[in-house]
């Protein structure tokens, strides 16, 4: 196991470069021979409590893309667990690989890289990570939430995410719109994964046009069929006429080739850092007028849902009434961004950091 801390000065562009630029605690980086796990622990900012984030495994082109995404995730995951008013930091990890590499000895072995972290890091499931996995991480520590229910966890937390997502999108169509309604409302959802097409019920339930589109065609037509959304070429979804464009996969999908594109009032989604350039892409949105819902703002739900978990004494009402704030806090960092003519997503990052200096006594530079 390498240790990374953000102690040295280095060139920019360099993975210290980025560990500097982004102000991380500590990166780890994982490897186990007989296995074939590698894995990278991004460890943002530990102020309000150990740093709680899930792991996603993926086939990464690149190592250094890797890298990247672990950065921004945990780094993302530090402003919405404040957000969220939790007391728990950021921080994320990420699995080379293809998801059939897993098995028990594999996933135990990623578990005691966690368990040496000394509870500085503490995962869930994330993308090709389910409630499953967990169970074979738990059995080398207990520093992992998202346990099965069965197993005295509390279970998938994609319904939760859904449900703040949800109200995020509301929250943001009041502004943008003058009424919370989605009744009527043209929604195109990207992505039908766990959260997304629990998302769709929501939707459809109060009386939006939903089109939906995925890379997968067997889930689509499975989501399609459940719930009477229409399929949508996903070529073609930045130029059509919406109301509301909710991205729920990968991130970066607003983006130089797409924004202008874009024919939407309202971004609103649970795909994490859905703006590839937080500062250009942000201020583009706002100068053309459209209302972004920061992602880790609006997908708060399931970290909210396994840090209750993580914490003790969960409760899926209080849960559920925790993720309903979301509504509120969004609807303010939109005023916000309005009232001080600064994009929304810096206006999220600013009152996410306001609570972490706050706590920490110091100011902070990322």
């Amino acid at each position: 196991m390498l240790e990374i801390k953000a102690t040295e000065t280095v060139r920019e562009g360099s993975i210290f470069g980025q560990i500097s630029t982004m102000d991380h605690e500590q990166v780890v980086i994982c490897h186990d021979q007989p296995t074939g796990l590698k894995a990278i622990i991004g460890i943002h900012n530990t102020v309000l409590g150990p740093a709680l984030g899930g792991t996603r495994m993926w086939p990464y082109a690149t190592e250094e893309e890797a890298i990247t995404d672990v950065l921004r995730l945990s780094r993302g995951m530090t402003f919405k667990n404040s957000l969220a008013g939790l007391n728990l930091g950021g921080g994320k990890a990420v699995i080379l690989g293809n998801p059939s590499l897993k098995s028990e000895a594999f996933l135990r072995r990623f578990g005691r890289f966690i368990e040496s972290l000394g509870g500085r890091y503490v995962t869930a499931e994330d993308v090709n990570m389910n409630t499953s996995d967990m169970e074979m991480i738990r059995m080398q520590t207990r520093h992992v939430a998202g346990l099965p229910e069965i197993k005295g966890g509390s279970g998938d937390p994609s319904p939760v995410t859904a449900y703040g997502t949800y109200m995020g999108m509301k929250a943001a169509a009041k502004k943008a719109f003058g009424s919370d309604s989605l009744n009527g409302k043209k929604i195109v959802v990207q992505g039908v994964g766990q959260v997304g097409k629990y998302l769709i019920e929501y939707l459809v339930k109060e009386g939006a046009e939903v089109m939906i589109t995925d890379i997968f065609e067997d889930k689509l037509k499975q989501v399609a069929k459940n719930t009477g959304a229409t399929v949508v070429d996903p070529n073609v979804i930045y130029d059509l006429n919406m109301d509301i464009y909710a991205p729920c996969a990968l991130g970066a999908t607003i983006n130089d080739e797409t924004i202008d594109r874009l024919k939407c009032k309202v971004i609103a989604g649970a795909a994490n850092n859905q703006l590839k350039d937080e500062a250009k892409h942000g201020k583009i949105l706002l100068e053309k007028g459209i209302v972004y819902a920061p992602d880790f703002l609006i997908n708060a739900g399931g970290v909210i849902n396994v840090g209750a978990e993580y914490l003790g004494g969960y409760i899926k009402e209080i849960v559920y009434q925790q993720t309903e704030k979301i509504y509120d806090t969004c609807f303010g960092i939109l005023e916000k961004s309005e009232k001080e003519n600064i994009p929304a997503q810096q206006a999220a990052i600013e009152t996410a950091k306001a609570r972490i200096e706050a706590m920490g006594r110091v100011k902070l530079p990322f």
